[in-house]
């Protein structure tokens, strides 16, 4: 069976998105099916990635502001999709490529839509007023949810503006993590003591710097914990628009910038030897980073506002904990956190990100695809 993904702002080095598209396509290629991702690019490019998917790059212009996505004209989408003659459609896009569904149900494709975020937030990050941004959404979360034959959430919290216009077409298939690239052995003691300077403990964000990310709060937490008298360090790994804006208000504190980070083993090595993960985007439907982390052997604390509750735990504890979103509150989360014996909080953490396996994330995709066989 042929399935093709479609995907706009797809990250030209990483990303969430990027992340999951790989390892689903990559596991639908080792059950039989071929596979084909459509994403933008500079140029048009069509190569064969590891794993066996087919990519096809489409040119596309830059969005000014958002550190190199892009979004390709949906004409040229379709025109693509005529060529491939997909047996299944899945989409990564709910707003630039909307109009997928409508396509695929013209030509007979059975489709999936991927909620990768949620509108309602989203709108609301434009200074809506909720209840006009939670009208807006469910006018067009009714339309998109027409559309296909099914909407796929990855959390319980993506799912809610679904649920709340009563959609019947809806699955929740959460994703996965590479449990073998990310694995607490990967942690490396010279690296972390270079990298803590003579702290105490080592805190990690790692991630896109971008104002939804809410990067400033891992940088306030530290605030929080050195004036309190804690000896920690934060790093941050990761590049976005907001970098000069966070080094600024980092001026003074115990706060290392190293950038992105290209190679998947330094990430891997950082999370795994770090203390503690900080997560503070309040609007995160998934939350791979923290997800990573936690298979690295280190705990997080992340945003009560988001879906990381549900990554962390219904009871929290050692491997992480979900709290409001301010400043004291992730530090006093850091602070309780580090006072569990490493080798419990450790395991703990690896333990919770054992529940999600990229194998199970697979085989309930193909089931919502119609292509288990």
């Amino acid at each position: 069976m042929h399935i093709v993904q479609l995907a706009n702002f797809y990250g030209p080095r990483s990303g969430g998105l990027r992340t999951a598209l790989h390892h689903l396509g990559a596991g639908y290629v080792a059950r039989g099916h071929r596979v084909t991702l459509v994403v933008p690019g500079r140029r048009y490019a069509d190569e064969l990635l590891p794993g066996g998917v087919r990519r096809c790059s489409l040119p596309a212009p830059r969005i000014p502001g958002t550190g190199g996505y892009r979004a390709v004209d949906p004409r040229r989408v379709r025109a693509v999709l005529r060529e491939l003659r997909p047996d299944r459609l899945e989409v990564s896009d709910r707003l630039t490529l909307r109009g997928m569904g409508e396509w695929a149900r013209r030509a007979g494709v059975p489709s999936v839509v991927i909620s990768h975020e949620r509108l309602d937030r989203l709108l609301e990050q434009f200074l809506l007023p909720a209840p006009l941004a939670r009208r807006v959404a469910d006018t067009a979360n009714r339309r998109m949810a027409d559309s296909y034959d099914t909407v796929v959430c990855t959390t319980a919290f993506a799912r809610a503006e679904f649920d709340r216009i009563h959609a019947p077409n809806v699955r929740r298939v959460p994703l996965g993590v590479d449990l073998t690239v990310f694995d607490p052995a990967r942690r490396h003691d010279g690296w972390r003591h270079t990298l803590a300077g003579g702290a105490d403990a080592l805190l990690v964000h790692c991630g896109r710097l971008s104002p939804e990310k809410h990067v400033e709060r891992s940088v306030d937490t530290v605030a929080a914990l050195t004036e309190a008298g804690a000896r920690v360090r934060l790093v941050v790994a990761g590049d976005g628009p907001r970098r000069r804006a966070l080094e600024r208000r980092a001026r003074g504190l115990p706060v290392t910038f190293l950038g992105f980070l290209g190679d998947r083993m330094d990430v891997a090595r950082l999370l795994a030897s770090s203390d503690v993960s900080l997560a503070p985007g309040p609007h995160e439907t998934f939350g791979l980073a923290a997800l990573e982390a936690l298979a690295s052997g280190t705990p997080v604390v992340v945003s009560a506002s988001s879906a990381l509750r549900e990554i962390v735990g219904p009871t929290g504890g050692a491997a992480g904990t979900a709290v409001p979103d301010a400043a004291p509150a992730f530090a006093t989360a850091v602070t309780g956190l580090l006072e569990s014996p490493e080798s419990i909080r450790r395991a703990a953490a690896r333990a919770r990100a054992e529940q999600f396996s990229w194998g199970d994330s697979v085989a309930e995709m193909l089931g919502v695809l119609g292509a288990e066989h």
